[in-house]
């Protein structure tokens, strides 16, 4: 007896058709492309008998697969043994991450803080707290991370171990294996096979960590441990590795250093010659010392008012073998003096300590008020000047920033406010915020937000104050805060939160002047307004971390 075929392929006419064809008609239309059936019928319900054709392939495409190999089962997190954030702090973190994520209106400020400005600090006070970061919460601060690199360091430590298993999974956190030493917990540096075992077999970042945990224990161990590997790692990690050296760095680490002066990487070298210039007493410093002293001398000719009395300079005629070994470009960047350019470079590597025996025991900053022959002050004055920060030398720093008060461009250093801010980082933070408060005072806002964005947060009393004064100053002038809002936001995030109370008064609208511009009072009540919603914003997380 023959077999009736009742299932659905009898009634699905279309079913003989490729996938391909079935897609390409649902794509199309039906009424575009009807579907033709095996011998050039077309049913006479062409939608119903595509879909019918389709569910009978999806069935038949199912039934075929096979199952997949399972993969390895990814290794378990890492125990964090920080302690658990309290509860409302955790609630915090949750607003501040979701705050970011929410799409803004474009200008929007009003009187309310800025809760995106202040996931930085968050987290900061969070990993002095040595809190760790909620289990549910680390994708979310991931994602922060990857859109915003300021909060990488502090993310990746506050992430800890579970932020790194995270990212070896997902290929958009990928910034976080390569990235900050500061994500990784590191073992017990007591622990030899530990060490040796993660130095060997770690991320990139887990090494970095673990390098700059052992170099602050025992720097020589540091050293001993990156002269392993050194050979055969990639000249972007020798780099990161050789500024990991920067901590204790010492007489032991001079022989290494010297060897790094020959490396292949040009950068490796540039790097190896700077920290070697940090050493007074090594050979590279000596050397540069001899060929700076032969170019920069007191005036002996007596055409001052006494021998001495001003500077002689004679720029290098040419950049030999030796010059070039111990880290001396010989080609100059574009629109740079060939002889200017080599003649900097020998005396920001040189000891600052030479010049003051050079110059008769005159103390930094009598040399740096003595006239310069020929007009290569700027040039002299420059490369002290980046001496001064190389080798943090904060008496040299303070003759070369001259006083605050004074117009930039009578101080002895450079007037470019970048590098007064470097300068000023090598003093202390007291000196620092005393400083940047006196030229505030002297001379507005207008050139002074570098120079703020060097100075420890909170702000002391005085600075803070200084701040506070120029901004209500600008205020009663009439003009509006918005060429104040870098500043302003600066403010926000670095003012100490006990002055909120003090800057209330503030908040209230001041009457309108004639010559101010139209509606600034209202503008500059709100920013008030949010600096001090702010400032208590802060002073509550605070509580909430502690």
């Amino acid at each position: 007896m023959p077999r009736t075929t009742t299932g659905p392929t009898a009634a699905s006419p279309l079913a003989a058709l490729p996938w391909e064809e079935l897609v390409t008609s649902a794509l199309l239309g039906t009424d575009r492309r009807p579907p033709v059936a095996p011998g050039g019928r077309v049913p006479a319900d062409g939608p119903v008998a595509l879909l019918d054709a389709v569910a009978l392939h999806t069935v038949r495409r199912r039934a075929g697969l096979l199952p997949a190999v399972p993969g390895a089962r990814p290794e378990p997190t890492p125990h964090d043994p920080r302690p658990q954030l309290p509860e409302a702090a955790r609630h915090r973190l949750a607003q501040l991450l979701a705050d970011r994520a929410a799409p803004t209106a474009s200008g929007r400020r009003g009187a309310a803080p800025d809760l995106t400005e202040l996931i930085p600090q968050w987290l900061a006070t969070a990993n002095r707290q040595g809190f760790r970061a909620p289990a549910a919460l680390v994708p979310p601060l991931l994602d922060a991370a990857r859109a915003r690199t300021d909060l990488r360091p502090q993310a990746l430590t506050f992430a800890g171990p579970l932020g790194l298993w995270l990212a070896a999974l997902n290929p958009e956190w990928k910034f976080a294996l390569r990235g900050s030493a500061g994500g990784s917990l590191v073992p017990d540096t007591s622990d030899p096979e530990a060490v040796r075992r993660l130095w060997e077999e770690g991320l990139f970042a887990e090494r970095i960590a673990l390098l700059d945990a052992v170099r602050a224990r025992e720097p020589g161990a540091a050293l001993a441990l990156l002269t392993t590997t050194w050979s055969a790692e990639r000249a972007e990690d020798r780099l990161m590795f050789l500024d990991s050296l920067r901590t204790g760095l010492g007489a032991g680490d001079e022989e290494f250093l010297e060897q790094a002066l020959a490396d292949r990487s040009r950068n490796v070298r540039a790097t190896a010659a700077e920290l070697l210039s940090a050493l007074p007493s090594s050979a590279f410093a000596g050397r540069m010392a001899a060929r700076a002293t032969s170019c920069v001398n007191p005036d002996r000719t007596g055409a001052g008012s006494g021998a001495g009395a001003s500077i002689a300079v004679e720029a290098p005629h040419e950049c030999d073998a030796g010059m070039q070994r111990d880290g001396v470009a010989a080609v100059p960047p574009t629109g740079r003096g060939e002889r200017s350019w080599w003649l900097v470079q020998l005396v920001e590597a040189t000891p600052l300590g030479v010049w003051q025996e050079q110059f008769g025991g005159r103390p930094a900053e009598e040399i740096v008020a003595l006239p310069v022959a020929d007009d290569w002050a700027g040039e002299l004055h420059a490369a002290w000047c980046r001496a001064a920060v190389r080798q943090r030398h904060p008496e040299w720093a303070r003759a070369l920033l001259g006083a605050a008060s004074a117009p930039p461009a009578g101080s002895p250093g450079p007037a470019s406010i970048a590098e007064r801010s470097k300068l000023l980082a090598v003093l202390s933070e007291a000196e620092r915020a005393d400083w940047v408060a006196e030229f505030i005072a002297a001379h507005g806002l207008s050139e002074a937000f570098q120079l703020l964005g060097v100075c420890t947060v909170p702000w002391a009393g005085p600075l803070g104050r200084a701040v506070v004064d120029a901004l209500d100053i600008a205020r009663d002038g009439g003009s509006y805060p918005w060429s104040f809002s870098g500043v302003m936001g600066l403010a926000e995030r670095c003012l100490d939160p006990a002055e909120a109370d003090r800057l209330e008064v503030l908040t209230a609208t001041p009457d309108e002047q004639e010559d101010a511009s139209p509606g600034a009072g209202g503008y500059w009540s709100e920013a008030f307004q949010r600096l001090v919603s702010t400032l208590r914003l802060r002073a509550a997380m605070e509580a909430e971390l502690t």
